[in-house]
């Protein structure tokens, strides 16, 4: 069994999981989600997790059916039934529910709720010790004014064509600017340059999920002396950076040693990069004792 999928309270195989075609999350990609990942196979930090579900569902006037206990309840009955060793990927998907065809919320009386949990994909040892190269992409992410970066939307398509036309260039993930050219977050995780002894990643203002990955190095970095804070970035302060990573729920701290052609630094993964990734490595596990 390769997944296990829990749809309204109802645990399949991952291959035998269904959903009304007639939901408007399939329809018109109305809903919200959270990916969550495991540490000594339980939830990190679900707490922000559903803190963060819950203010994306408020922002599309989505109502959650469920407390964050029953939510978790059924995560863990989900996990359950997913053998073997091993940390789990678990996305919880909450939409509109099934309906008309139209765009009347009172036309779905109930959300639909889906937990799907998998095995977790570690990033490997290998690519740790020798960086990634990401693209600056020319897809520009969406305007806070149509569809808000704050909402973790189910409507991933701006993102998929930012990361499909990445990888097009030999990419691992595509760096997307906002509307007014600055750089604003990468198609599944948020940026930072090292520049001076400090790690800097674009403000919320500038149109970005506000990543709980992100979150934690800005409130922890300052615990070894890594100045983690907030600041408007372009294209010129690529050149500056003395090293630069991505973070994301899934694959944590993740080097970038080559932004397009531009070799970041010496071209290896930097010290205040491994020391930040060690940091969150021990508070996670730390936590999840």
């Amino acid at each position: 069994m390769s997944s296990v999928v829990n749809v309204n309270g109802q645990v399949t195989d991952g291959a035998d999981a269904k959903i009304s075609v007639f939901d408007h999350g399939f329809l018109f990609g109305e809903g919200v989600y959270e990916t969550i990942r495991t540490y000594r196979q339980k939830p990190f930090i679900f707490d922000r997790h559903m803190a963060r579900l819950r203010a994306s569902a408020d922002r599309i006037e989505l109502p959650v059916p469920l407390s964050d206990v029953a939510i978790r309840q059924r995560v863990d009955e989900t996990m359950a039934a997913l053998r073997g060793p091993g940390e789990r990927y678990i996305r919880v998907l909450l939409t509109r529910g099934v309906g008309e065809l139209n765009y009347n919320p009172a036309d779905c009386p109930e959300p639909s709720l889906v937990i799907v949990v998998k095995p977790l994909e570690e990033v490997p040892d290998d690519v740790l010790r020798q960086g990634v190269k990401i693209v600056v992409v020319p897809m520009m992410r969406n305007h806070p004014a149509s569809v808000n970066p704050l909402i973790k939307s189910n409507n991933l398509l701006n993102n998929a064509l930012a990361m499909q036309q990445a990888m097009k260039h030999g990419g691992v993930e595509g760096l997307m600017r906002n509307h007014r050219g600055e750089l604003a977050e990468c198609s599944q995780s948020n940026f930072f340059i090292v520049r001076d002894g400090e790690a800097l990643t674009p403000p919320l203002s500038a149109g970005l999920l506000a990543g709980l990955t992100r979150q934690l190095l800005l409130e922890l970095g300052p615990t070894i002396g890594v100045p983690v804070r907030e600041c408007v970035l372009t294209d010129a302060d690529l050149s500056t950076a003395s090293e630069a990573f991505f973070t994301s729920t899934t694959k944590e701290l993740l080097p970038v040693v080559r932004i397009d052609n531009l070799i970041v630094g010496s071209g290896q993964p930097g010290p205040i990069t491994g020391r930040l990734l060690e940091l969150f490595r021990q508070t996670a596990l730390t936590q999840s004792a």
